[in-house]
Parts: structure tokens; sequence; C-alpha cells
């Protein structure tokens, strides 16, 4: 199925939320020229980013700038490409910079995932047991019984259950029940509340959680700034290509595991038989159908067809985009404003961008 036809449906989505030279070189390798190549971490509280050229790997420098037009002409502000960590590809675009910090929109839900696991694996949660568990009854409107079905999976796997059709408003009044929980996928912002369950259980606020035992350890910048209902996170390109590298090594940044690896593989895989194409907080490209938010239909196929199988990304609204893809060592970053018009994540912009990212690795 293409993804044009249902550009309509998602518009409609609740999803809150490079320029490199050298020549194409003659006469590639047939192998991987990085096979046996040590995966490259960037030093924390440096501008120090080893780069890789275009031509070393093989690809080809001719396509370049047909990418860098179609980036140009669909509103980014910056795009990377790391290949075994190190920088291949880094351009920004009207007037952004390397220091200039851009919201992560949903795209930073998967922050959430990889904290949330970090909090269970030092003991203080465990994602089987109860939302009220944690933060006590009350925090829906849904009749107790109900609310008391509600796990941190099934936050972390948007399935709670509660009515995804009121808005992004969290407070107990707007979260209704719908059905009970695991039993129902829709997209809705409360996942948030897994914030709560965090900084309840830990004795510390979100924000103080979060620095010390993510972003610090990676050496990202950013922090979180509330938008109406909802705290996004803001940073530099390059921070979201440190978590997006930290993501590509399975929870481990440079022999450090920054959250225990069983935990993130589960993270990056379907979660629940329902949406295969959604893990915890992460979206998942090669299954075999996908759902999409505010709507209960099935769609058969791939999310992103020109996407490889393998890989997994965090989306986020006008287009915000963090492409992980294990069997290449890619991690690719795309912020900016909507590539067409208002977009709320996803649209045929994925499926175009990636088709020009093949014709350059390939």
């Amino acid at each position: 199925m293409k993804l044009k036809p249902l550009l309509i449906i998602y518009t409609c989505f609740s999803l809150i939320a490079c320029s490199q030279n050298d020549s194409e070189i003659e006469n590639a390798p047939t192998e991987n020229p990085t096979s046996t190549e040590a995966m490259y971490f960037p030093p924390s509280g440096s501008d120090i980013w080893e780069t890789k050229s275009i031509s070393s790997l093989g690809w080809h420098q001719d396509k370049v700038q047909d990418l860098l037009n179609y980036l140009q002409q669909k509103n980014s502000k910056s795009f990377m490409i790391l290949q075994n960590g190190r920088i291949v590809m880094e351009h920004y675009f009207s007037g952004h910079t390397a220091s200039t910090p851009w919201y992560w929109a949903s795209a930073g839900k998967t922050l959430t995932s990889t904290v949330t696991g970090i909090a269970e694996q030092e003991g203080f949660i465990n994602i089987n047991n109860k939302v009220s568990a944690y933060i006590g009854t009350g925090w829906t409107s849904a009749p107790l019984a109900k609310e008391n079905l509600i796990t941190c999976r099934n936050l972390l796997t948007m399935t709670s259950g509660l009515d995804d059709s009121l808005g992004d408003n969290v407070s107990p009044a707007n979260l209704q029940y719908k059905a009970d929980a695991g039993t129902r996928w829709a997209y809705h912002n409360v996942y948030v509340k897994l914030q709560d369950v965090v900084a309840a259980a830990t004795g510390q606020t979100w924000t103080q959680y979060f620095n010390t035992k993510l972003r610090d350890k990676i050496g990202m910048t950013g922090s979180w700034i509330q938008s109406g209902d909802n705290s996004v996170y803001w940073s530099t390109t390059r921070s979201m290509a440190r978590f997006g590298l930290m993501a590509l090594n399975n929870g481990n940044w440079n022999g450090n595991q920054i959250v225990n690896p069983a935990y993130f593989q589960n993270a990056v895989n379907s979660s629940q038989n329902i949406n295969l194409a959604y893990g915890y907080l992460w979206w998942l490209n090669g299954k075999s159908s996908y759902h999409l938010p505010q709507t209960q239909f099935q769609f058969n196929g791939k999310l992103i067809p020109s996407a490889p199988n393998d890989m997994f990304c965090a989306l986020g609204k006008n287009d915000q985009k963090i492409y992980v893809v294990p069997s290449k060592k890619l991690v690719i970053i795309r912020m900016g404003d909507a590539a067409d018009n208002v977009n709320l994540a996803l649209s045929d912009f994925d499926d175009v961008l990636w088709q020009k990212i093949n014709v350059l690795i390939d």
C-alpha cells in the first residue's frame, strides 16, 4: 500500500507532540570497508566528532545534491547521517545551526521509554505493575476496577484502554474508560504519566532523574519545556543523534550499558499483537501490518515501504525523525518544519526521503 493516499489520515494524527564533500570513488569495494571497524562514540563536553567521507563508504556522491535539494524544499532545518557512529553528512538549512535547539515533539516519547527502563533496572519500578501502585488511585476517571487494570507496560505500548478522542490533557477528568487495558491499541498522550511514575518511585523530579541517568551519561544537551498540556524536549541535532547512536548500540554508550539490553530489545520489537509496528513508544518498520493514530484500521504492509525492514524510528510532529538501522549501522536525523503543510508525523515524506537515501547509499 502506498502512503500517499493515506496522507489525509496522517494529517489528523495527534502525535504531540550535511553537506560533506568528497568525490565518488571508482571501483568501490564489494565488501563493506567498515565491517570490522570499531563503533565510534563522540566524547562528552566537546565539539569533536569523527567524520567519514562518502567516498570511503562507496556511496554515490552524485546523489547528494538531489537529497539536499529535497530536504531544503521540504522545510528541513537539519539533516544528519551517522555510519558506525561517525558523521557522513551533516547539513543545516535556512539559518539553523549546529548549536540551535529544536523540538523533538513525539520523537521524544522514546526518551520516556528509555528512562522508564532505567528506573526498572534500578529496582524502582516494575513495568508489569499497575500505574496506581506508584501514583495512587483516581489518576483517571475510569471505574477503579478498570483503572487498576492499567499497567506501566500498557502506557509504554499505547494499550491503556483510555479514550484517545479527548485530546492531550491528562487530568483525571479527561482520562476516560473506553476498553479494558490491553484489548485496544490507541495512540494517547497518557503515556506521559510514566514520567510521574518515575518521579514518584525515585523521589526525584522527572528532569533530575532524566538528566543524571540518560542525558548527561551520553553527553546530550537540551531540556524539557512545557508546551500546553505537554512537556516537550528541545535539543540540538547532534544531541538527538547521540540518543540515536545509543539506540543503535542496544542501549549501550561506549561500553556503559545505559539501559538493560533485554528491555531495549523489547522496546524496539512488537510489544503487543494489535499494532505490530509499535514497541515501547518506538515505531517499527518491516512488520506485516500497522495501525495509525486516531484510527482503528489495520493497514497491511510496512510502515515505510522504502525503508529497511529492520529500521525502528522515533517520529514527531512536523517531521521530526530519528531513523535507526542496525543492519547498516545507520542513524539518520531530520529536524524541521512540516514537509507538507501541517504534518503530525508520518506521511509520504518518509517514503520519498528513503527513496533518495537509498540511491545515495546503495
